[in-house]
């Protein structure tokens, strides 16, 4: 913490501009600011690209994403939960495969609490895709929470829950480039899920990302596919960090590891919300292929990080996804996913009556 009276901008835009790390303390000093509307649209900018320049600390991010929770319409869901999101980002523009795979998930029985938003820098987000689906998101957070219960899914709209984030939408509208902020989705859902899996489009972000939830004592699998893509890819290997008690391990799994084929990235690339939502009910209606598989490898993940197996070598992580990746696929060709998705439907359109 900066001496005397405590921060001040001038002093922590000095100190990121001399590529200092700022303590925890400090960027919650900061953010607390700026999701109180006490900053102005100058400060949050110069804030923000300063923090870039530099490159974000783990110290940093969490600071930010604290009390960007702190500041938001939390939720209690009971039991054991999981998210799986990306950061965006990566500007393949593929269909929607963590969509695809929360509701492959939660047809196994595992609770998915989904948060997200509209497309930012994609046709289609994982809001605009589960609209097309038929999902009302035009739920309150107690809505929200119930159809999680009921359904044994839900979508924490990203919108809803976290209304200070309007203090820095003029800014970063402003900006137009990407910030500190594109990397909080994923550290900020309103359930704080036991397990989270994690896609990041940007090498430079994987190991911070990782270090949050590590330093905050979560269960999570962070991935980057060698390409780019914010997802476990089907084109080739991914890096994988598992982030289990505090430590941080690190190998690479390639498809063909969990008995996958490999497949080209303009396989799976997507269009609008309606084009994506079409390819989802193929994929839930069983049929094979390259979106399919990749469902499938990124469903299998995130079962395998809420698996409690042990993840301290490449063979047992291997092992673990490949297991996931053969309960998700019993889940699609069972029609269980199909019709989990038609609960969730039903749910999220009974609550709101």
């Amino acid at each position: 913490m900066v001496s005397g009276a405590g921060p001040t901008w001038p002093d922590l835009l000095t100190r990121l501009l001399a590529r200092e790390d700022l303590s925890l303390d400090e960027s919650r000093w900061a953010m607390t600011r700026i999701m109180g509307g006490e900053a102005s649209s100058a400060q949050v900018a110069g804030f923000l690209m300063a923090l870039r320049s530099k490159v974000e600390s783990v110290a940093e991010v969490r600071g930010l994403a604290d009390v960007m929770l702190e500041h938001a319409h939390r939720i209690e869901i009971p039991g054991e939960s999981i998210d799986i999101s990306g950061t965006g980002g990566d500007r393949f523009g593929t269909v929607n495969i963590s969509t695809m795979s929360s509701v492959v998930i939660a047809s196994t029985g595992l609770r998915v609490v989904k948060h997200g938003n509209r497309a930012a820098s994609s046709k289609s987000g994982s809001a605009d895709v589960l609209e097309s689906l038929g999902v009302n998101l035009s739920l309150t957070p107690d809505q929200v929470r119930r159809v999680g219960l009921d359904a044994g899914i839900t979508f924490c709209f990203a919108q809803t829950f976290h209304p200070s984030m309007r203090h820095a939408g003029p800014a970063r509208a402003e900006l137009g480039v990407g910030t500190a902020f594109n990397l909080l989705g994923p550290l900020t859902n309103p359930a704080q899920p036991t397990y989270a899996a994690v896609g990041v489009a940007d090498v430079r972000f994987l190991p911070i990302i990782a270090g949050v939830f590590a330093d905050r004592g979560q269960v999570a699998a962070v991935f980057r596919g060698e390409e780019g893509l914010d997802e476990m890819s089907i084109a080739g290997p991914t890096r994988v960090l598992w982030v289990r008690e505090g430590k941080v391990t690190e190998t690479m799994v390639h498809p063909s590891d969990v008995g996958l084929e490999v497949s080209t990235i303009d396989s799976i690339k997507g269009g609008l919300a309606d084009e994506n939502a079409e390819v989802a009910r193929r994929v839930f209606a069983g049929d094979r292929g390259p979106a399919r598989d990749a469902v499938l490898l990124n469903a299998g993940t995130a079962l395998a990080v809420a698996s409690g197996a042990d993840h301290s070598t490449a063979a047992e992580i291997h092992d673990a996804i490949g297991d996931g990746v053969q309960r998700a696929a019993a889940a699609i060709d069972s029609g269980e996913a199909a019709a989990q998705l038609e609960r969730w439907i039903a749910s999220s359109r009974a609550v709101a009556d």
